[in-house]
């Protein structure tokens, strides 16, 4: 509704823009709360090993197809100010843990709609925000109680949490394999027990088969030797990284060179010539045999270079400068009169390969690697894109069990145990908080519901077997793809409980957030146009 002006002593006030809109109290929650739980009934489907995929066409008719959270809430584009902030869950989720995302929406939504229920008992918002918050601190707790250890060193372990992660993605079929992978490659680049993803590179090529994704000791740069007469293949590189250019450089102010005559000219030309010639026979007594350059690369140097049988590269990214320097131990160099053997990094192979139309360099067989790149293979372009996107996933969720050294029992069990133990917890906290902590346990149980639909299967009868079964284990989840019940820990089915807790303090942080807005205010365009157009000016009688 527009907002309307005060009065004072019969004189209206204008307090606010012409044209703003005014949202208050009980209709301002109804619409941030449906806001949320559309958000969450979009990504509920693609929820567990058997979640559907979302088709997301953008306006220059791109496709995506995919049901990772974070990706579908990104190509969505949402507008309204409580989507966005639904969005900005999902991106922390993803950011923090590296999975998740679609657990957090989902049970945000579900919190809203349970507080909606209690907001029309007649629970002020302020109490049940306050029955949320005791409740999202002790189900944190009763996840760590939980959790079960892991070792750094138990890669079957870790496995099992990559495998999790990617089961029901576009790759799923090869999850076995890429699992290996990612947990080699998070092997390979932790350091004093942490991981930095960024050093984990993965280069993406349409052809083959998701099976035929591989993992490299070193680097793949998107490019190729700058002349076709320097060799291929060279064995036991000595690799040079230069952040400078092997071209002549131009003057710091603007200059005028007069030439009077031919001579002048050609003694200019052979100038230029030495100059470049004297940086390559530089980088030759360095004992260097790879170039890669983030800069230019001259033609005339890349004759010399390739004379003189040196492999070299132009235009590397500068952030695969930073991680060549990683895998191969050089140190990039910012000038060529600085560089010395001691800078030269090493490699047991630096190559060419043609992948399908395009030319690659693969710089592998490095000695002590602390970046790597998984390569990955796929029949099309939406393929490669999704597996890609699972395998980020996958490696941040190992990265997540390193880091927090724990992991719980997955297939709804953790949720289904929360939920039991909050419901006892509500009981010692009495009052109309003891409402909201019953109504946020109620919550975390849409995920083994959300699990059970997306199968197939009736989610009542899942839930009653699964109540029943945490009264002796809190282990047990109901596994959909093989429908029975188990052991889920036993089972291999596991995720890091970081995930979790991250989850459930998202979740009910943005709908704490979201339930104690009472008035929505937004602005109004302010017309100015008939303001801006200049007068006309009259016409002349006659």
């Amino acid at each position: 509704m527009a907002a309307a002006p005060s009065q004072l002593g019969g004189t209206p006030v204008l307090i606010l823009k012409e044209g703003t809109q005014r949202t208050r109290g009980s209709e301002a929650r109804r619409t941030n709360i449906m806001v949320a739980r559309i958000i969450a009934e979009t990504l509920r489907t693609t929820l567990g090993p058997r979640g559907m995929d979302k088709m997301l066409v953008d306006s220059l008719g791109d496709v995506t197809i995919t049901n990772d959270g974070v990706t579908i809430l990104k190509e969505m584009d949402i507008e309204h100010p409580v989507g966005k902030m639904i969005v900005e869950v999902a991106k922390t989720q993803e950011s923090e843990v590296g999975d998740g995302t679609t657990t957090a929406v989902v049970l945000a939504g579900e919190l809203l709609k349970r507080a909606e229920e209690l907001l029309e008992q007649e629970v002020h918002a302020t109490i049940i925000a306050k029955g949320y918050r005791l409740a999202a601190e002790k189900a944190r707790e009763f996840l760590k109680e939980m959790a079960h250890e892991i070792s750094p060193q138990d890669e079957e372990m870790l496995r099992k949490v990559a495998v999790m992660a990617m089961t029901g993605k576009g790759a799923e079929k090869a999850k076995e394999h890429l699992a290996e992978i990612v947990v080699k490659a998070v092997q390979r680049v932790r350091e004093d027990g942490e991981v930095d993803r960024d050093l984990i590179k993965i280069e993406k090529k349409a052809g083959g088969g998701i099976e035929d994704t591989q993992l490299v000791d070193g680097i793949v740069i998107d490019k190729e030797r700058v002349h076709p007469g320097m060799p291929r293949k060279v064995k036991d590189a000595r690799i040079a990284l230069l952040r400078c250019a092997l071209e002549v450089k131009k003057t710091e102010v603007d200059a005028k060179i007069n030439i009077t005559a031919p001579d002048q000219l050609q003694a200019f030309m052979e100038e230029e010539e030495r100059m470049l010639q004297r940086m390559v026979e530089k980088i030759k007594a360095s004992g260097a045999s790879v170039v890669l350059c983030q800069k230019g690369i001259d033609d005339l140097a890349q004759h010399f270079l390739a004379k003189e049988g040196i492999f070299a590269v132009r235009r590397v990214k500068q952030s695969d400068m930073k991680k060549l320097a990683r895998a191969t131990g050089a140190r990039v160099v910012t000038s060529i009169d600085d560089l010395s053997s001691d800078d030269l990094g090493y490699a047991g192979v630096v190559e060419e390969v043609k992948i399908g139309e395009d030319e690659l360099v693969f710089v592998r067989e490095c000695r002590d690697p602390k970046s790597v790149t998984i390569l990955v293979r796929g029949g099309s372009e939406h393929v490669v894109n999704e597996a890609e996107r699972a395998i980020e996933d996958a490696i941040g969720v190992v990265a997540a069990a390193l880091r927090c050294g724990k992991v719980v029992a997955g297939a709804g069990a953790p949720e289904v145990e929360v939920a039991r133990r909050l419901r006892e917890y509500a009981v010692t906290v009495g009052g109309r908080e003891q409402l909201a902590i019953e109504a946020f346990a109620d919550a975390l149980e849409v995920i083994p519901r959300a699990l059970a639909e997306n199968a197939g299967l009736d989610p009542i009868d899942v839930l009653v077997e699964l109540r029943k079964a945490h009264e002796k284990s809190p282990d047990y989840g109901y596994d959909v793809t093989s429908n029975e019940l188990k052991d889920t820990f036993k089972a291999g089915l596991v995720t890091p409980v970081n995930v979790k807790t991250q989850a459930i303090s998202s979740a009910s942080e943005v709908a704490v957030m979201i339930l104690r807005i009472d008035d929505i205010i937004a602005a109004g365009k302010l017309e100015k146009e008939e303001e801006e157009k200049p007068e006309m000016p009259s016409m002349p009688e006659f």
